[in-house]
């Protein structure tokens, strides 16, 4: 008789975890969705060969950052169950470059069309918008609310010696460039940082423009192309991504600069630059299954 007590009552527990998290998940879903459907409204508006089917598709998920102005970093992870692989992709680190956003928010989709073989091989984080408040300044600009160049804001080794020096003598104090008053003083780079410490990608890809070049940061044998885009490396800069994850770091940092800051590449050529990237990852990052079949096509 206790037997058949103790077993009704963990059934009854476990319907009632369960309805628990039906709950919870049902009040998320009511919480964000409207906050989604604006996002993409938003979206949609402003960037480039970007609609709302597109960024609904791409089902981003909310974070527990947010920008100088309050407003929310987006990311999405595509998670197979045994992942060889850990990508990280970031668009829109400088604002006025509203096309690296966009075609972000096309390489999810891309992503999660891949065969499943290849979906297995690679953890994908995007964070398509690292910077909100620039994107959706009128007119959109290069720094944050702050008025700090995110990719002059990470912790590269003297950063305090030289970060300055360079921005005064260098660029002759560009607003546009200003590195801020220390690293990491913004809430846009302390998150993209707490990423790269908690989800510890092998690579990471940043989408910037409009040099129309290819750009390469780290320990490997840099891809010589993406699509149309070549490799031309054009130095380091103290407080960059580049500089602070593929030189300090040693994580391997892409960066792909396309030809226009407002026009996205054509799909083709976008759908081009992902499959490179793949077969570079396949060649350079170790055996993936699938990618190399999945880029020859």
């Amino acid at each position: 008789m206790a037997s058949k007590v103790r077993k009704r009552t963990v059934k009854l527990l476990r319907m009632s975890l369960s309805r628990a998290k039906c709950l919870v998940f049902a009040i998320f879903i009511i919480a964000t969705n409207p906050l989604i459907a604006g996002t993409c409204t938003a979206f949609s508006k402003k960037l480039p060969n970007v609609g709302r089917e597109l960024c609904e598709a791409a089902r981003l998920q909310p974070t527990n950052s947010r920008s100088v102005n309050g407003q929310m970093i987006w990311m999405r992870d595509i998670k197979p169950d045994h992942a060889s692989l850990r990508v990280l992709v970031v668009g829109a680190i400088h604002g006025d470059e509203p096309s690296s956003a966009a075609v972000a928010l096309h390489w999810i989709k891309l992503a999660e069309e891949a065969p499943a073989d290849t979906r297995q091989a690679v953890y994908w984080r995007f964070v398509p918008m690292l910077n909100p408040d620039g994107v959706f300044s009128q007119p959109s600009r290069r720094v944050n609310a702050h008025g700090v160049d995110l990719n002059r804001n990470f912790p590269t080794p003297n950063w305090q010696r030289d970060a300055k020096v360079y921005w005064e003598k260098r660029t002759g104090k560009d607003p546009r460039r200003w590195p801020g008053v220390k690293p990491l003083s913004e809430p846009e780079s302390r998150f993209l940082f707490q990423q790269m410490q908690s989800f510890k990608p092998q690579l990471i890809v940043s989408i910037h423009a409009p040099y129309g070049i290819l750009d390469f940061d780290g320990p490997l044998v840099a891809p010589s192309k993406l699509g149309r885009l070549y490799l031309d490396q054009v130095g380091i800069f103290p407080g960059s991504l580049g500089n602070y994850g593929g030189v300090h770091r040693g994580v391997p940092v892409v960066t792909i600069e396309l030809p226009n800051a407002t026009r996205t590449p054509l799909d083709a050529d976008t759908r081009q630059m992902w499959l490179d990237l793949q077969r570079w990852m396949s060649e350079r990052l170790g055996p993936v299954q699938g990618v190399a079949s999945q880029a020859s096509r």
